[in-house]
């Protein structure tokens, strides 16, 4: 197995121990959990950079890469919906957006690999900064209502920013 896809699964196995130590009270699990939650942030940087200074970009890495990072994000903005950290509506717009750009994806395979849009890079900062900034419950709500709005934003803006560039490949999958 090459690096960046290991990474990558290590990322998808930091999942459930970074919702546990959310939902599990004890003393100091919430540092626990952020902890857990930006080692797991920073394989992403790692991996994506590891393959491609190797050229071991691959549609299987990017797969795995795309769905270790919608799990963390979802995973863990779901359970912050649980200890009312966040509206659910923004993690329901989340996960609509993340399992629809992998629906894009999947279709795409078949022709190509959809890279990270730049858009989709800054989508990504912006989840992880106000899922982190959820997490740690800052003393400054409007801190953590501002990164929340940036990144709802973002991932609307990203997300039809694929499905306008992935036009074709819609069209070609229809055609099949």
């Amino acid at each position: 197995m090459q690096a960046p896809n290991a990474l990558s699964l290590i990322r998808v196995a930091l999942v459930p121990l970074v919702v546990l130590a959310l939902l599990v009270d004890y003393p100091g699990h919430l540092w626990v959990a952020a902890a857990l939650f930006v080692i797991a942030s920073l394989t992403d940087l790692l991996d994506g950079r590891i393959a491609r200074s190797s050229g071991n970009v691959t549609v299987f890495g990017t797969f795995i890469d795309s769905l270790a990072d919608k799990l963390l994000i979802c995973c863990t903005l779901i359970a912050l919906v649980g200890m009312d950290r966040v509206w659910s509506w923004v993690a329901m717009v989340v996960v609509a957006r993340e399992f629809a750009v992998t629906g894009l994806r999947l279709v795409a395979a078949q022709d190509e690999v959809i890279a990270a849009s730049r858009s989709g890079k800054i989508k990504m900062v912006l989840q992880v900064v106000a899922v982190l900034a959820l997490i740690l419950n800052t003393r400054y709500p409007l801190l953590n209502d501002v990164l929340v709005i940036l990144m709802v934003i973002a991932t609307v803006v990203s997300g039809v920013e694929y499905f306008v560039n992935g036009r074709r490949h819609l069209a070609s999958s229809v055609t099949r």
